[in-house]
């Protein structure tokens, strides 16, 4: 049987929801890896929405779970719904959405919260010894629930600072490449934290998921 991997979106569009290149750059590898995807997002607002022609914010409020559908192409399933049976390893692709609604890294920094329902789910994975991985902004969130997470967000001096003062430890990594804590099985990837384009974005995808295979 197919291995089952928990994808959690925070919406669509890198301003305020997942980064689009990221999730379809993990998703490809995951399914020429094999793996059988279960999309997923919380049922709840956005924390901000922008206008991506503009960057400027909107007034109008949007659903997390309603945009996320789009990239899952309709067949999702609220977090609160999501068993632990369902899944064997969790992805969080990046995106603002990542440090705005799933957690308040955006506006808080190091001493943001993370959404319960994203905590719940991760504190089950580690509880199951289910792997995680994590792409561009998305690691913070793990650093803020996962003590001594050893994590990359790329290079970007002043997030490293905020992940370490969390109490993870912050490891630079070039864009290609993911680094891997294997006590906590927890992989994480650059991305467009310091990619140049999508072509880069898949190669750290690659290896993130190739690295996540190793850690069943």
């Amino acid at each position: 049987m197919k291995r089952k991997v928990a994808f959690v979106l925070s919406g669509s569009g890198v301003k305020d929801g997942t980064e689009i290149h990221e999730a379809v750059s993990a998703l490809i590898a995951l399914d020429r890896a094999g793996y059988e995807i279960v999309f997923t997002a919380p049922d709840i607002e956005q924390a901000a929405t922008v206008d991506h022609c503009t960057e400027e914010p909107e007034r109008e409020t949007r659903n997390v779970l309603v945009e996320s559908a789009r990239i899952a192409r309709g067949n999702i399933k609220p977090l609160t719904d999501l068993s632990p049976d369902e899944y064997d390893a969790v992805v969080f692709p990046g995106g603002f959405g990542a440090a705005l609604t799933l957690c308040s890294f955006a506006k808080d920094g190091s001493e943001c919260s993370v959404n319960p329902e994203v905590e719940n789910l991760i504190d089950k994975a580690i509880d199951a010894g289910k792997p995680i991985a994590a792409m561009c902004i998305a690691p913070v969130i793990l650093a803020r629930v996962i003590p001594g997470a050893r994590l990359t967000i790329g290079s970007h001096p002043e997030t490293a600072a905020a992940i370490n003062s969390m109490g993870a430890v912050h490891v630079n990594c070039p864009v290609n490449d993911s680094v891997v804590d294997r006590q906590r099985k927890i992989v994480t990837t650059p991305a467009y934290m310091l990619a140049s384009g999508p072509a880069e974005v898949f190669e750290g995808a690659v290896s993130m998921v190739e690295k996540l295979g190793e850690l069943f």
